[in-house]
């Protein structure tokens, strides 16, 4: 027996997660399942509470991100009972629409929640609604959906020229509007597509490369009706349509399932299957990245649930190989790309990584975080505006790390730790626990670390 791999300390109001692995006779072994999807999750949560009846939500995700949306709507009116993985029950509120909340709607730190939400709270007429967030989502971008939603008609206020939250909201019967969205972006798409749900006529968005379809998969699933043109990949949807709750099963978290792709792509005799994991081909990105650079993986038990492709991933070590990502991989895999910086440190050639600007307006700046935190760490990275190289062949030395409050970040980091020398320090890892509160449990599973 080794000593203990991975153990966690509290200061304060902060979590340190220490890593010291083996110098021999670590691998990632056996089976698991990873936590519900977030995308599908919020999208499940928000649609039952605006749709007409009863909706049941199966494997719905327990992380910090889902329960701001799940409060957000009970403080509008919805019934949601207490959230759990097994059974969840909204009772929607149909044709009376959300109520005018008697507070302060708090997203959290969740974008999707509240880029989502203003195309809800825009589009219900004569009712006033305010929303914030925690230091970071009030730092993030809100005019990529202020301005669209402005042209359908909606009266919105923020502040930074009306760009950041905390955002004051009169509701207002909106327009059907064609908008070409600039950027590939699933909430953008969504939260007009959610506006265009109560205007009379269609709404359409365009993108210059195809987002994550959740949205569109759901609405058509609770009644609404909606059109797609692979040629510009755009989406419509008929105002006026009433929704009426459905039984949803959320698949496995493919985000989730990337940590664990690559932890066992690069820690020598690891053979890992990860159970029940979502493979729609607009979240795949990073099957296709780990595929570019020769990963060892494998779908099997393909299945589809509740309108979702679903299969079980095994993941064996290889050696890697450098590749380059770029172009319309990047939205399908943009959530993703500090763990395939990971990846990278471990694979033969440098590895480019472009059109990935929009890192910098996440939870945190990742393309500078995840540089600056592999560098201290031993490895070769170059930070560009859009994205980053990072040579192959590095020798990672443990030392300390920070999160910056960003989940993705500190689970990248808990990965490569795995092969550096030493013990590497990850402060503030309690973030984790925004979308996969159980992130540290499984580590030590995998590990046989108990």
């Amino acid at each position: 027996m080794h000593p203990s791999i991975v153990t966690v300390t509290s200061t304060q109001n902060h979590q340190d997660l220490c890593i010291t692995p083996p110098t021999s006779d670590i691998a990632l072994q056996g089976r698991i399942r990873i936590p519900g999807d977030k995308s599908i999750s919020h999208r499940a949560l928000m649609l039952g509470a605006i749709a007409a009846g009863e909706t049941t939500i199966e494997g719905l995700l327990l992380g910090e991100d889902p329960r701001s949306t799940a409060a957000c709507f009970r403080a509008m009116g919805a019934e949601i009972s207490e959230l759990n993985t097994d059974r969840v029950t909204v009772r929607g509120l149909g044709e009376t629409g959300l109520q005018e909340p008697a507070n302060v709607l708090d997203a959290g730190n969740s974008g999707t929640t509240m880029r989502l939400m203003l195309g809800l709270l825009a589009s219900q007429p004569d009712k006033f609604f305010t929303v914030t967030g925690d230091g970071s989502l009030r730092s993030r971008p809100m005019s990529r959906v202020i301005n669209p939603l402005r042209a359908m008609g909606a009266t919105i206020w923020g502040r930074d020229g009306d760009k950041l939250a905390p955002l004051a909201v009169r509701g207002q019967a909106l327009s059907a509007a064609r908008y070409d969205s600039p950027i590939a972006s699933a909430q953008v798409k969504s939260c007009i597509l959610l506006a265009g749900l109560h205007t009379d006529g269609q709404t359409t968005v365009t993108e210059p490369a195809k987002s994550r379809d959740h949205s569109e998969r759901m609405l058509s699933a609770f009644g609404a009706q909606i059109d797609l043109d692979p040629e510009t990949n755009g989406v419509t949807i008929t105002g006026g349509a009433t929704l009426r709750g459905q039984h949803v099963i959320v698949p496995g978290d493919i985000s989730s399932a990337a940590f664990w792709l690559v932890a066992a792509a690069i820690v020598p005799g690891s053979d890992l299957t990860i159970e029940n994991v979502g493979i729609n081909p607009t979240r795949t990105g990073v099957l296709d990245a780990l595929t570019l650079m020769n990963a060892d993986i494998t779908l099997e038990n393909k299945r589809e649930v509740a309108g979702e492709p679903v299969a079980d991933l095994r993941v064996c070590y290889s050696q890697l190989s450098a590749c380059e990502l770029s172009g319309e991989i990047i939205p399908r895999a943009i959530d993703e790309i500090p763990i395939l910086a990971v990846a990278a440190l471990f694979a033969k050639g440098t590895t480019k990584i472009r059109d990935a600007a929009e890192l910098r307006v996440k939870e945190s700046d990742r393309l500078a975080v995840m540089a600056a935190q592999l560098q201290a760490m031993g490895a070769t990275v170059t930070e560009y505006p859009d994205g980053m190289d990072i040579v192959g062949g590095a020798t990672l030395t443990g030392v300390e790390t920070d999160s910056h409050d960003d989940h993705r970040i500190a689970m990248s980091l808990a990965i490569a730790a795995l092969r550096a020398t030493g013990t590497t320090t990850i402060h503030r890892a309690e973030s984790a626990s925004i979308s996969y509160p159980n992130f540290i449990e499984t580590l030590k599973q995998t590990l046989g670390d108990t």
